[in-house]
C-alpha cells in the first residue's frame, strides 16, 4: 500500500478521466490519497470525491497562500466554519508563496499563523505549502512551535539544512518528482534524511516525475518516485512503500 499524501484530485485537469485516474492510482497500488484545499471555490468538489470514495479520499482544509487577497478574512471564516462542523485529516495547504507576488505577504503570514492555531487547538497536522519563503515560513514556524505542532513540509525543495529545520519543528518531509528530476537537488543528500521523516506526494496534476515531466502528474506516477527512493535508501519497494505509508499513518492518524 502506497500513501500520496498530495493530490490535487478535483483539478480540472482530470475532469475527463478521473474516476479512471483513480483507479489507475489504485492498480498501481497507491490505495490513500490525501487532499489539500485551496480556497472555498474548491469546496464543493472535494466534498464530492470524499463521498465518491470514502474509503480512500481524506481531505485537508484550508487557505493556500496564493488565495490571500483583499478577501482573505472571509476565506478564512470559511475555514474555520468547516474545520469546526466536520472532520478533516489537517490544515492545509498553508504557508507562504513569495514566489509569484508579494502584494500580500504580511497577510500571507498572519493566515498562516492563524491556521497554525487552529491546528494546534484541535490537535490537528498542518500541510505546509512554501516557494520562495523558507525564512518566513521558519519564522513563523519559531513562534508556533510546541508538541502539539506536527505535519508536512509539502513538496520540499529546501538544502539539508532547511530539511533538518522543518524536522526539528516536527514536519515531515513530502517528497516527490522533483527527487526525480536531474536537477531537483533534494536526491542528492536525502540518503542523510532517516526516511522516518519522509512521506510520498504526488502534487498531482502539477511536478510529474520523470520520465512524465511536464505533463500531466497523477497519483499512479508515485510508484516511480518510489523507484528513485529505492536508488537513494538501498531499501527495496515494498519497504519504502511500508515506511512512508506508516509515517504518514503517524502524521494523519489513520
Amino acid at each position: 500500500m502506497i500513501t500520496d499524501t498530495h493530490t490535487h484530485l478535483y483539478s480540472e485537469q482530470f475532469n475527463e478521466d478521473r474516476k479512471a485516474m483513480i483507479q489507475r492510482a489504485k492498480d498501481a497500488g497507491v490505495t490513500r490519497f490525501f487532499i489539500p484545499a485551496i480556497d472555498s471555490n474548491y469546496t464543493d468538489k472535494m466534498l464530492t470525491l470524499e463521498k465518491e470514495n470514502p474509503n480512500s479520499v481524506f481531505l485537508m482544509m484550508g487557505l493556500h497562500p496564493t488565495s490571500v487577497k483583499e478577501n482573505y478574512l472571509e476565506e478564512l471564516a470559511h475555514v474555520k466554519k468547516w474545520i469546526d462542523k466536520k472532520q478533516f485529516y489537517a490544515i492545509g495547504e498553508i504557508g507562504m508563496d513569495l514566489y509569484w507576488d508579494k502584494t500580500f505577504s504580511t497577510q500571507q503570514q498572519e493566515a498562516f499563523r492563524t491556521q497554525i492555531q487552529w491546528a494546534k487547538e484541535k490537535k490537528m497536522p498542518i500541510n505546509i505549502h512554501c516557494r520562495n519563503a523558507f525564512d518566513e515560513v521558519f519564522e513563523v514556524l519559531e513562534s508556533e512551535k510546541s508538541d502539539d505542532l506536527r505535519g508536512i513540509f509539502h513538496c520540499f525543495t529546501g538544502t539539508l539544512e532547511q530539511a533538518q529545520q522543518a524536522i526539528s519543528y516536527n514536519m515531515k518531509l513530502g517528497i516527490g518528482g522533483v527527487a526525480t528530476f536531474k536537477n531537483g537537488k533534494i536526491d542528492k543528500f536525502l540518503n542523510q534524511i532517516d526516511i522516518k521523516h519522509i512521506v510520498l506526494e504526488t502534487d498531482a496534476p502539477y511536478l510529474a516525475p520523470t520520465p512524465f515531466r511536464g505533463k500531466r502528474n497523477e497519483s499512479a506516477y508515485l510508484t516511480n518516485v518510489v523507484d528513485k527512493l529505492v536508488d537513494i535508501y538501498g531499501l527495496s519497494y515494498q519497504e519504502i512503500a511500508e515506511i512512508t505509508t506508516q509515517n504518514s499513518k503517524d502524521v494523519f492518524g489513520i
